[in-house]
């Protein structure tokens, strides 16, 4: 692939991509029930996916003008696809960005620090069930498809606002709504 520059999104073939690894398929609108049976996160997302034109639009005009700097919790590739199959942007700046993998990480991380909730169990099977809980609730309420904070912005904006983070695109409640498409007869 063109590995021209190597800070950002880049062109390249399915091959030079796997590089030897295995494609893992990520699910769009998928139900809760699903998306909870999924313990591992980064796999799935209860948000739906837009139809492949604006897929397609979406990533070519971030291939041509940038998706801002890469920020392994904010703005990674997940983050990229996830903008690019659904058109969704998180608004707040506590958030972990849009990718799975890395609410998942914030999940288990406090579901093991969480110090109260450890005493109220009397074994390790119920500290495990205590964990586990709390780790399933916080991928759901941090999905993409369930947050408050999130408002679909065209490309063309976000790239116009010149965000390297999602605080920089105007707040939802100042983004005018997208013109409804017109059905076709």
């Amino acid at each position: 692939g063109d590995q021209s520059s190597l800070d950002g999104v880049i062109r390249s073939c399915l091959d030079c991509f796997l590089w030897g690894g295995e494609l893992y398929l990520f699910e769009y609108g998928v139900s809760p029930t699903f998306f909870l049976a999924k313990a591992r996160g980064g796999t799935c997302t209860l948000a739906a996916a837009d139809p492949p034109e604006d897929v397609l639009h979406r990533a070519s005009f971030l291939l041509e003008n940038g998706f801002g700097g890469y920020c392994l919790f904010r703005n990674n590739c997940e983050d990229f696809a996830i903008y690019c199959k659904t058109g969704l942007i998180v608004f707040t700046s506590i958030s972990v960005g849009r990718s799975g993998q890395a609410a998942s990480f914030i999940a288990a991380a406090s579901s093991v620090l969480s110090s109260p909730l450890r005493f109220l169990t009397t074994s390790f099977s119920g500290l495990a069930v205590v964990g586990l809980c709390m780790y399933s609730i916080s991928r759901l309420v941090s999905d993409i498809g369930v947050r408050r904070d999130v408002k679909k912005i065209p490309v063309e904006r976000l790239v116009a606002a010149d965000c390297s983070s999602e605080s920089s695109v105007e707040p939802p409640e100042a983004v005018p709504p997208l013109p409804a498409k017109e059905k076709e007869t």
